[in-house]
């Protein structure tokens, strides 16, 4: 077998070689080197991911926690004013039936009554519609609920407004909202009885809330569930009236037609001209 010599030529072809597949195993090692650094990069986001979700789920928690805290010294907080409209407002709705005008009553004649009731227990309340227009973040809407003026409380102030809602707790409900929000809303009372100031205040927390639990559940939150919306319900614009009694149905008693009985009719004064003949029974 004959060798071939090695030429000058022949050599520098294969240190060509040699420097071409010296560095395809570096570009190769290279690459599987930079394949488990990003494994490992990789791995780092997963646990950064982990901590963010753990820190997210920790924020939350506080949020609803204070949130919490914050509407139950908002409600707790009472003044007499506020504490003797709530026991009037109490005892006159146990007192008042219930309208014809519709199954279970009707809202508009129980606000009626029920302002009528209590001017005469002493209060001034009114009736009182809210209106707004529509704007880029609301949507038009209007609204009527009760309200009671006070001036002997702080003169110095002027006038002191508390605000009567018959379906406060209603008004924040959301059909698919979270665990944390129905329990804040669970704490809301069916009757508000309590000044502007509260009621704001009542408004701002639980508007942060509705926003929070849109945002958990990636959803977008309506219009008419945001602070400015509930805000021009009863801190808006209105329009104030005076109720007066509902007007009182007499039911006459319909006249009761005569009834006769087959047991005392007498024919024979009922018909002269009718004649009886006796018919002798011979047996």
């Amino acid at each position: 077998m004959e060798k071939t010599p090695v030429t000058r030529q022949n050599s520098e072809e294969i240190d060509k070689f040699l420097d071409g597949a010296a560095s395809f195993a570096d570009m190769m090692f290279g690459f599987l080197d930079g394949s488990n650094e990003s494994e490992e990069n990789s791995g780092d986001l997963v646990h950064r991911d982990e901590n963010a979700d753990d820190l997210e789920v920790e924020q939350n928690k506080i949020f609803w926690e204070a949130q919490q805290q914050l509407l139950q010294a908002t409600l707790r907080r009472t003044t007499c004013l506020e504490s003797r409209i709530r026991q009037a407002t109490k005892q006159a709705l146990s007192e008042i039936e219930q309208c014809d005008c519709r199954v279970g009553g009707c809202r508009n004649c129980l606000q009626r009554e029920l302002s009528v009731r209590l001017q005469s227990a002493g209060f001034d309340c009114y009736i009182c519609k809210s209106k707004w227009r529509r704007s880029p973040e609301i949507p038009s809407g209007e609204h009527t609920y009760l309200e009671v003026l006070d001036k002997s409380s702080n003169p110095q102030k002027g006038e002191v407004r508390v605000v009567i809602e018959l379906n406060f707790r209603a008004e924040f409900e959301m059909a698919r909202a979270n665990e944390d929000y129905n329990k804040l809303i669970a704490r809301l009372p069916e009757l508000l009885v309590g000044k502007t100031e509260r009621v704001n205040a009542l408004i701002k927390i639980l508007c942060a809330g509705a926003k929070k639990c849109m945002k958990e559940k990636n959803m977008h939150l309506a219009p008419w569930r945001k602070q400015k919306y509930m805000q021009a319900k009863w801190l808006g614009t209105y329009e104030r009236t005076t109720a007066a009694p509902l007007p009182v149905r007499h039911s006459e008693p319909r006249p009761q037609k005569p009834k006769a009985s087959m047991l005392t009719f007498d024919l024979l004064e009922r018909l002269p001209g009718l004649h009886y003949t006796a018919v002798e029974l011979v047996w």
